[in-house]
């Protein structure tokens, strides 16, 4: 508009420049002459500015036009998405006008980051509905069973409840976890921790319940005190093993700690399968299991409580194949206190 205003004053003031130079070319100013200005100059000076109207006139209605036409899309495509529409989408027009064009272009990426995460929530409920029915189906044929004096209410039955109930309590606390990093609300209690004592402490642990299932349990740990959650981490650690021991072969488990670039970095590796091609790009996202994972149990948000975990200290994780054709994590955590 700002322009259209000067282009519309240097049209008068050009044209009446160029009008009077070529009359007084012609007809040359006389002494005789009034100095007022005449008739003719006013007939002159009201063409001039009337061709300037029409020209900024036109001009600033096309300029008008290519403004509104992508802010009437955007107000259609906001109303469309009020009412539920989230595939509603404005159209940017002319791109040559930048602000527009950005304004356009923002407003589609907001409504299709909305989009998808409407997708997102409506997978999240149906694959939380779908994992929390089994255990509570168990859990309510079971107690039906008792109650019809089916099932004997003996130790063993009463056993396979609670770990039912242990199921859902772990669900319920991994899908917490993952929420709560994901909102940046997950609570953290940082303090100096000596790495290697808590991982020790932990293997001493898990240890036990390993060799029964076949595994060996090694650990290569440097002595480093690094500012973390000592149970957080724990947490993380735990559920690495868990899901070596719930999908790995049976052979060793080494945990090793490490100082590499003024960083600690912690690996959990097994001796194989690994990852299969299908899982690996999406290994760490909620509720993404490899074709045989269903087989072993598991409900898909282990190694993303892990990422949330790590995340949440600022740390990074990778999945990469192992020397021994297996599965290597590794957590890098901050840098240590000396």
């Amino acid at each position: 508009m700002s322009a259209m205003t000067v282009i519309a004053g240097l049209v008068v003031f050009f044209g009446t420049y160029i009008a009077f130079s070529i009359i007084f070319y012609f007809y040359p100013w006389s002494e005789s002459t009034d100095n007022w200005l005449t008739g003719v100059d006013f007939i002159i000076l009201s063409v001039l500015i009337f061709i300037a109207l029409i020209v900024a006139a036109i001009a600033s209605v096309r300029l008008a036009r290519r403004i509104l036409e992508p802010l009437e899309s955007l107000a259609s495509s906001a109303r469309r998405i009020k009412d539920g529409d989230l595939s509603a989408r404005a159209s940017p027009g002319d791109h040559s006008l930048g602000e527009t064009a950005h304004l356009v272009g923002d407003f589609n990426a907001m409504a299709q980051r909305l989009q998808d995460m409407a997708a997102d929530m409506q997978l999240w409920n149906a694959t939380i509905a779908h994992e929390l029915r089994t255990p509570l189906t168990i859990l309510k044929g079971r107690l039906q069973g008792i109650i019809d004096g089916v099932f004997d209410p003996d130790e063993t039955s009463l056993q396979a409840l609670v770990l039912q109930v242990d199921s859902l309590a772990r669900l319920v606390e991994d899908l917490r976890t993952v929420t709560l990093a994901d909102s940046g609300r997950l609570d953290l209690q940082i303090e100096p921790v000596r790495l290697g004592e808590e991982i020790s402490k932990l293997a001493m642990v898990m240890e036990p319940s390993l060799k029964s299932e076949g595994f060996e349990l090694r650990l290569n740990l440097c002595d480093v005190t690094v500012r973390v959650d000592a149970m957080r981490i724990r947490q993380a650690l735990l559920a690495l093993v868990t899901n070596a021991r719930r999908y790995a072969v049976r052979g060793a488990i080494d945990i090793t700690l490490s100082v590499e670039n003024d960083v600690a970095i912690i690996r959990v590796i097994d001796e194989g399968p690994g990852l299969g091609s299908d899982i690996a790009p999406w290994a760490f996202e909620p509720f993404q299991r490899g074709t045989q994972s269903g087989l072993q149990g598991g409900n898909g948000l282990g190694l993303s409580v892990v990422r949330a975990i790590v995340q949440a200290h600022d740390g990074k994780i990778r999945y990469a194949p192992s020397e021994k054709a297996g599965a290597m994590f590794e957590i890098s955590l901050g840098q240590p206190i000396p």
